[in-house]
């Protein structure tokens, strides 16, 4: 199957979401949650997820991940991270109590699309929640992860939808060949990584794949004539001059995570990082870094 059957694919029977001037929505991509190890990517930069997290939870915003939330190829197992960053999970919990909870899978937690596996996580993890954190951690088991979800326009006729996927499709070894993937970050590039020696196979990490997988989701856009937002390369991406692909970035960039704003039919890319007053008090902020861009209507 080629990359774009692999992308037309995801979509099928893919949840539509009401896209209006009323609506609000956060995506955010590759959070890459560990276990508060030195290979937990996201631990330099939880305090600025969970300050972000509070901001759009207490707004109103829908929020949406698309993939690789959690690092499964590295780590086998869902319970030390539920254990290591349960604050992140208290929130996620009351956006799924509010239905402004959706999450897509990628190809670091594509384990997550078989129930069965959140379930049996969950499970494992609740007498540990309810006995030391007073949190119930068992929405996750009742969550569907999907591998693309459509923010259908609702503005006008004719108006273009947004499609929100990983992006992972566009590598054989991220997509069906996943598994050989995951076994050689998690016995061989994950010891390296100690040593400064990056995964050569990561889109992420590999200027070449990164080009590549992002010529694939332009032209697959252009192709199929939709707005095709991602993440997965972990490469902000928002333009007017780019009708087509736009990219959410990453929550692992080096002392900033980075998201898209959705908010009365215009989209901005954001920057969350540490800064300073000049009474010299640090906080957290947020910076608008591209946008806002006007969703079009045809």
């Amino acid at each position: 199957m080629s990359y774009y059957s692999r992308l037309n694919r995801s979509f099928l029977d893919a949840p539509r979401l009401p896209l209006t001037p009323c609506s609000k929505y956060v995506l955010i991509s590759d959070c890459h949650r560990g276990t508060g190890t030195s290979n937990d990517n996201f631990l330099k930069n939880q305090n600025l997820f969970f300050a972000a997290l509070w901001h759009y939870y207490s707004r109103g915003y829908t929020y949406i991940e698309l993939g690789d939330g959690d690092e499964l190829w590295e780590n086998r197992g869902m319970k030390q991270i539920l254990e290591t960053h349960s604050d992140i999970f208290r929130i996620l919990s009351r956006f799924h109590d509010r239905g402004r909870l959706y999450l897509l899978y990628g190809n670091h937690d594509i384990v997550k699309k078989d129930a069965r596996y959140l379930a049996k996580s969950c499970s494992s993890y609740s007498q540990y929640a309810a006995d030391l954190l007073h949190e119930d951690p068992s929405f996750l088991a009742d969550v569907t992860f999907y591998p693309g979800l459509i923010l259908e326009n609702r503005s006008s006729p004719g108006a273009k939808n947004i499609y929100l996927t990983h992006g992972h499709q566009t590598d054989l070894f991220n997509s069906t060949l996943w598994r050989v993937s995951r076994f050689l970050v998690r016995y061989v590039w994950k010891p390296l990584e100690r040593y400064g020696v990056l995964d050569p196979t990561s889109a992420a990490k590999n200027y070449t794949r990164k080009n590549k997988a992002e010529q694939r989701l332009r032209h697959w856009a252009k192709q199929e004539n939709h707005i095709l937002i991602t993440g997965h390369t972990h490469r902000p991406a928002l333009s007017e001059d780019d009708p087509y692909y736009y990219n959410t970035g990453s929550c692992v960039h080096p002392g900033c995570i980075t998201c898209l704003e959705i908010e009365r039919m215009h989209m901005k890319l954001v920057k969350w990082t540490l800064a300073v007053r000049p009474d010299m008090t640090l906080y957290v902020s947020r910076e608008i870094m591209a946008g806002p861009v006007v969703i079009g209507s045809s």
